[in-house]
């Protein structure tokens, strides 16, 4: 890997213009404004762009946030552009979490509107609608779930799969997953054709040993990086570490499944650039865009060195949790709050 590290030292982070940070044989980080980023693209450039945007949160990041009210005339613009550069085989990728409304435990809608606004205002199509599960996830927000105890911990974030057209390039054997241990006691034993109870017919091509099966729209991926290289070199170098890295094993889910070898997948809110050190892996081209310099240094670590420690494939398999799994034995339960939590028992209690 050839590496090209670009000088700054004679520009401002706080509106930099956008130029090259620092370049590899396959991709670049680019530092500036993402949308004039964007604009540099040629139409139909780009083969996918995986990316999380800043999520509209009731309490804001160190790296900005647009409030609810505001994300799609904020996004809008970005959205133009994704649509203007994406090939007609190219897809989109957000991952985006959820908000709740300040306040009251009650949860904004502005995630599903943006999906609203792609498909019926920009033109894009709705190929599928992922769910991250990230099991490590603290019980927030405290208030409601801690506190109150009103509400269970936030945990998902949504991740829109998009598209230019209805048939974007796209295969699911490229993301298979082993099989359990029930379907392989199933291919041992065999399995008799018949029609569930649901209604569903099953033929004797279930029974049809693939190597391996095809994963749900359920990713689960704990957020747990404590130790990696990247974070090393964060604190040898005296970086504050980007604080909502999505874990490396999302965008490469995608990349692995929507693209080839010299596509150009394109991160326009990279972050510490993640999408770039996944892309330099697989062999994708791959353009990273981010503005504030801070974590473009960080990101610098990603590419300057192989982390001998990783990537490894995680050993962990995480379990759905069971509704009733833990039900109280009869008669044992507390009544519920009537006023559904308005009250706060804790402070009255206290008070009392």
């Amino acid at each position: 890997m050839y590496l090209r590290h670009m000088n700054t030292d004679d520009h401002s982070s706080q509106s930099p213009p956008t130029r090259d940070y620092f370049a590899t044989d396959l991709g670049k980080m680019v530092w500036g404004d993402s949308l004039t980023t964007l604009s540099s693209l040629d139409t139909s450039s780009v083969d996918l762009i995986v990316t999380s945007p800043p999520f509209a949160l009731v309490r804001k990041k160190g790296y900005g946030n647009a409030d609810a009210d505001e994300y799609l005339e904020w996004f809008r613009p970005f959205a133009e552009q994704f649509a203007r550069v994406l090939k007609d085989s190219g897809s989109l990728v957000i991952d985006i979490g959820g908000s709740w409304n300040r306040g009251t435990p009650t949860r904004s809608l502005y995630h599903f509107k943006l999906v609203v606004m792609l498909v019926e205002e920009i033109g894009l199509h709705l190929a599928q609608e992922y769910f991250w599960w990230n099991p490590s996830k603290l019980p927030t927000p405290a208030e409601w779930v801690t506190v109150r105890r009103v509400r269970v911990k936030d945990a998902v974030n949504t991740v829109w799969w998009l598209s230019k057209t209805p048939w974007p390039k796209a295969d699911n054997r490229r993301v298979l997953q082993p099989y359990s241990e029930a379907m392989k006691t199933l291919l041992k034993n065999g399995y008799q054709p018949k029609t569930r109870p649901s209604g569903h017919a099953i033929s004797d091509k279930f029974s049809n040993n693939n190597g391996a099966s095809i994963p749900p729209n359920l990713i689960a991926l704990p957020n747990t990086e404590s130790n990696s290289y990247y974070l090393r070199y964060c604190q040898e170098q005296g970086i504050t570490p980007h604080p909502a890295r999505f874990p490396a094993d999302l965008p490469e889910y995608f990349v692995r499944m929507l693209t080839d070898e010299g596509d150009l997948v394109v991160d326009p809110f990279a972050g510490s650039a993640v999408t770039g050190e996944v892309c330099e892996r697989l062999s994708r081209r791959w353009i990273c865009g981010e503005l504030e310099e801070t974590y473009l240094q960080g990101a610098l670590g990603r590419f300057e060195a192989r982390d001998p420690d990783g990537p490894r494939p995680s050993k962990d398999w995480y379990k759905v949790a069971r509704p009733g799994l833990f039900w109280n034995p009869e008669g044992s339960e507390p009544p519920l709050e009537k006023d559904g939590g308005r009250q706060h028992r804790l402070r009255q209690k206290t008070s009392q």
